[in-house]
């Protein structure tokens, strides 16, 4: 599963990244709810992990505004907030299910696998990218007669640029959205991926790459 987890709390927010990695998931992580609520938008998530108590707009305001931006991906809240009254205030907002911390790391799995076992749209949903597909489950990209496989950052890349077609992404923008703020590896990491996919979607005869000198790229359909 993709999941993301929107936790303040650097601790805390690094040991459930380690042990949900370790079971196999893709994680990504957000500090605040600013910085939540356009990557949750941006990217189909299996599952949603939100912390009450975030700094500024805390976790139940943005819960809010998700749902009523008509965000419907699964969302667990994480709290020390464990009365009755404060439980169904959280679910009334629109939470899927609740945990009050400290928990066992055993019932989080579970818990999560639950949710992902209900589905949501943003979970099943195939995103397109000019005339092809792209399979959120498998992360693959398929044509009319074939598919290629993606590795992780390739379908996140793309993914991102595949969400705003046509418009301009800096180099930066996508650093951030596809490697996290605290990536320290090389500069011209997004150039190496942009080089890798741009093959695949030739071969799928699909929308092409294109560099725009000095600021990022830009997904654009192929000519006919």
């Amino acid at each position: 599963m993709r999941l993301l987890i929107v936790e303040d709390e650097a601790r805390m927010a690094q040991l459930l990244q380690r042990g949900l990695a370790e079971e196999g998931h893709q994680v990504d992580t957000c500090r605040s709810a600013e910085e939540a609520r356009e990557q949750a938008e941006a990217l189909p998530y299996d599952v949603i992990l939100l912390d009450w108590a975030l700094p500024g707009v805390d976790g139940l305001s943005l819960l809010r505004s998700w749902r009523e931006r008509g965000l419907r991906t699964p969302i667990l809240m994480l709290t020390a907030r464990g009365t009755v009254g404060e439980r169904v205030v959280g679910l009334k907002a629109g939470a899927d299910d609740y945990l009050v911390k400290p928990f066992a790391f055993e019932e989080l799995l579970a818990r999560i696998e639950a949710l992902q076992r209900r589905g949501s749209p943003e979970a099943t949903h195939a995103t397109r990218v000019g005339a092809l597909t792209l399979d959120v489950r498998r992360r693959v990209l398929m044509g009319e007669t074939a598919e290629v496989p993606l590795t992780g950052r390739e379908f996140t890349l793309l993914s991102e640029l595949a969400a705003r077609p046509g418009e301009v992404l800096t180099r930066t923008e996508l650093l951030q959205r596809v490697w996290g703020g605290a990536f320290d590896g090389p500069p011209n990491i997004v150039d190496v991926y942009v080089g890798t996919l741009r093959p695949k979607l030739a071969k799928l005869e699909g929308p092409t790459i294109q560099s725009v000198r000095g600021v990022g790229f830009r997904l654009v359909e192929a000519p006919p």
